[in-house]
C-alpha cells in the first residue's frame, strides 16, 4: 500500500498555501469588497478558484465524486504538478515508456528530475520485462503511461497497466486524452481502489476545446488535497470555466463529432494504406494516424509547399508521420495532394 505522505515531498507537506478571497466566501451573489476587483465590468470578478459548478457537472458526465476531480490549466499543468508535489529535484526520477508524449520530458526537466526511458516493444506495447526490476527503485516517484498512446496512437494493453499500479509504490499517471476516441475502457473507476493513482483526460480533443486549456486529474482526494495546495489561485477563467460547462451540456453533438471522426480515421486509414508511397498505417485508437511512409522529410515537406500541415515524428518512429483526422473535405485534400507526390 502507498504511503501518500511519505511520497510527497517535505516542503509541501508543510506548506501554507496562498488563502484567496474567495476560499473565505463561496457565495454568488452579495456586495463583494473583499478581493479588491474592479466594481465595475462584466469580467471584473474573480473566478471560482476550485471551479465547483464545472466540477458538479464533470462529477455527473464521468460517474465520479467531485472531491477526486482537480482542474488544470490543461494536461501540462497536472503534469508539472505531480513533479513538483512527489520528486526532489535533482535526486528522485520519472519512467516513461518511449515513445510518449514530450511534455512528460520537458516538465520533468524544468523540475531537474532524471527522466528513464523504456523503449515500447515492437507492436508499440510495454515491455513488462525490462520495466519490471525499475518498480522497486525507491528513487522513481512517478510512472507516466500515455494511453491511447501518442505519436504511436495505440492503447496499452489492459492487463499489463494494471500491473504497473498494483506493483509499483510510486505515483502512477493514466494520460487518457484521446479515450474518448478509443473502444478501450478508461481506468477512471479504479482510482477508488488504486491511491497511487491519477487519470488525466482533457477537454482539449474530443469535447473540441482546445483553446480553453482545462485539463482534468481523476485521483483519491489526498491527492486532490496536494495539487489544490499548490497549483496557482485562480488557474482556470471563469470564460474558460463556462465554455466547458456549456460543452458538457451538448451531449449529442459530443457524441456525433467523435463518431464522424472515427469514421473517417477508418476511411483515411484504408485509402492511405493502398498507396504506393505509405508502407504501414499503424491501428488507431486516437484522433489521429501513425504512418510510415518512404521518406518522410520529403513527403512532410511536400505537403508544406501545398499549405497541407501534419506532424513528422521522424525523431521518434523511423520514417513516421502523424495525421490528425479532419474534416472530410480536409482528408480529401490530404489524399489528393499525396496522390500527387512522386518519391
Amino acid at each position: 500500500m502507498v504511503d501518500l505522505n511519505k511520497m510527497v515531498r517535505e516542503n509541501v507537506l508543510k506548506l501554507t498555501p496562498y488563502s484567496c478571497a474567495r476560499d473565505e466566501f463561496n457565495g454568488k451573489t452579495g456586495v463583494f469588497m473583499d478581493a479588491n476587483e474592479n466594481p465595475y465590468g462584466k469580467l471584473n470578478r474573480y473566478p471560482d478558484p476550485y471551479q465547483r459548478e464545472l466540477k458538479n457537472a464533470i462529477s455527473k458526465v464521468k460517474g465520479i465524486e467531485e472531491e477526486k476531480i482537480f482542474l488544470g490549466n490543461g494536461s501540462d499543468e497536472i503534469i508539472d504538478l505531480c513533479f513538483r508535489v512527489f520528486c526532489n529535484p535533482g535526486v528522485d526520477k520519472a519512467l516513461t515508456f518511449t515513445p510518449t508524449y514530450g511534455m512528460y520530458q520537458v516538465s520533468a526537466s524544468v523540475n531537474n528530475i532524471e527522466v528513464v526511458k523504456i523503449p515500447l516493444t515492437d507492436s508499440f506495447q510495454i515491455d513488462l520485462k525490462k520495466a519490471d526490476p525499475f518498480f522497486s527503485n525507491k528513487n522513481i516517484k512517478l510512472i507516466f503511461i500515455c494511453s491511447p498512446n501518442n505519436p504511436t496512437a495505440n492503447s496499452m494493453n489492459y492487463p499489463d497497466v494494471k500491473y504497473i499500479i498494483t506493483k509499483f509504490n510510486g505515483i502512477v499517471i493514466l494520460d487518457e486524452a484521446y479515450i474518448d476516441f478509443s473502444e478501450k475502457p478508461s481506468f477512471i473507476k479504479m482510482v477508488d481502489k488504486h491511491p497511487n493513482l491519477i487519470v488525466m483526460q482533457t477537454f482539449s480533443k474530443a469535447f473540441g476545446l482546445a483553446s480553453v486549456r482545462v485539463g482534468m486529474a481523476f485521483s483519491n482526494p489526498a491527492v486532490i488535497k496536494y495539487f489544490n495546495k499548490l497549483k496557482p489561485p485562480y488557474n482556470i477563467s471563469a470564460i474558460n470555466q463556462k465554455a466547458a460547462i456549456l460543452k458538457l451540456g451538448q451531449t449529442e453533438q459530443y457524441k456525433s463529432q467523435v463518431l464522424r471522426i472515427k469514421k473517417e480515421r477508418e476511411r483515411l486509414s484504408l485509402i492511405l494504406s493502398k498507396m504506393r508511397l505509405v508502407e504501414n498505417v499503424y491501428p488507431s485508437d486516437a484522433n489521429f494516424l501513425l504512418v510510415k511512409v518512404k521518406n518522410a522529410d520529403y513527403i512532410y515537406n511536400a505537403l508544406v509547399d501545398k499549405n497541407i500541415i501534419i506532424r513528422n515524428r521522424s525523431s521518434m518512429v523511423e520514417n513516421c508521420l502523424r495525421i490528425t483526422i479532419g474534416k472530410k473535405s480536409e482528408n480529401d485534400q490530404l489524399i489528393m495532394a499525396l496522390k500527387f507526390i512522386s518519391i
